[in-house]
């Protein structure tokens, strides 16, 4: 047995317990990891809350999370592998615990952190997802909406990295920080078209809103064509003709997790840690993620 956190009923963050649960094991091809780290995202707190009920069920107790990292202690046959292996990725059954399993661990870089590695899994994803599907090449230029979260953020900085030319929207106060990121940054809001036309002179030519802030029709508009503008947030997406991408786990991309691993080891991917909890202090966590008091990503450290 070992230590979890677990909820029993949907509820604010004080149904968040502590737990012992069955310690798992690695099967054919898994990994089983002592957990150094564990990101709490968005989707965590929506889930416990029970506003995702219709489209995600959920079988009490569970033990929410996803994005983990630490060191292998057990190694199916086959895996990728070995006891000893600093790696991250994708818990196959909740992150906030003592021991999970891994079916797709990879090498975590000496040089990046384990809270670090934990923050980037499911935010770093979303955001190469988004570029892969839209296929934007180095000379062409990309709109990020939500450039100052922390999915949109690290899209900003992989599409820099990469040659792209980038203009983001974003609140007043993250336009200092977004520009230092490589993106030509507006605020957005009311007005926002006429403020990326300045921006970007030359037109715009794929747009991923990571907002969901009701920014698909202009943006559809802005480009001329709906099969170049990517949401990860907006439900209105298919009365817009735009691509959802996220609600299925085939459409995913965890092979952008190593490429992401290898840019935060060079410096040259930023992905702030805002505070690590213990592991036993995640209803605060997820208070604080529920108040947006969080200027980053936050962790939790069994």
């Amino acid at each position: 047995m070992s230590t979890a956190m677990s909820f029993s009923a949907y509820g604010g963050p004080e149904v968040l317990t502590v737990s012992r649960v069955a310690t798992p094991e690695p099967g054919p091809g898994q990994v089983r990891i002592r957990v150094r780290a564990a990101a709490v995202n968005p989707i965590d707190v929506r889930i416990r809350a029970g506003a995702m009920q219709d489209v995600f069920p959920v079988e009490f107790p569970m033990v929410p999370g996803w994005d983990v990292a630490g060191v292998v202690d057990k190694a199916g046959e086959g895996a990728a592998a070995s006891v000893g292996d600093e790696v991250f990725g994708v818990a196959t059954v909740g992150g906030y615990r003592e021991y999970a399993v891994l079916d797709q661990p990879f090498a975590k870089p000496a040089e990046v952190s384990f809270e670090t590695a934990a923050a980037v899994v499911t935010v770093g994803e979303a955001a190469c997802r988004a570029l892969q599907h839209l296929g934007v090449r180095p000379g062409r230029t990309l709109l990020v909406h939500g450039a100052g979260g922390s999915v949109g953020s690290i899209a900003v900085q992989v599409a820099a990295a990469r040659g792209i030319t980038v203009v983001g929207t974003a609140a007043e106060q993250d336009i200092e920080r977004v520009n230092g990121l490589g993106a030509r940054t507006v605020p957005y809001g009311e007005g926002w078209v006429a403020r990326v036309g300045a921006a970007a002179p030359d037109g715009v030519d794929f747009v991923f809103d990571a907002s969901g802030a009701g920014v698909l029709a202009d943006s559809v508009a802005l480009v001329g064509d709906a099969g170049k503008v990517i949401t990860i947030a907006d439900p209105s997406f298919a009365q817009h003709g735009v691509r959802f991408t996220g609600m299925d786990p085939a459409d995913r991309f965890p092979e952008a997790l190593p490429q992401l691993a290898g840019l935060i080891a060079a410096g040259k991917l930023d992905v702030p840690v805002w505070c690590a909890y213990p592991l036993a202090e995640a209803a605060r966590a997820h208070a604080d993620l529920e108040a947006h008091r969080n200027q980053g990503k936050v962790v939790l450290r069994p």
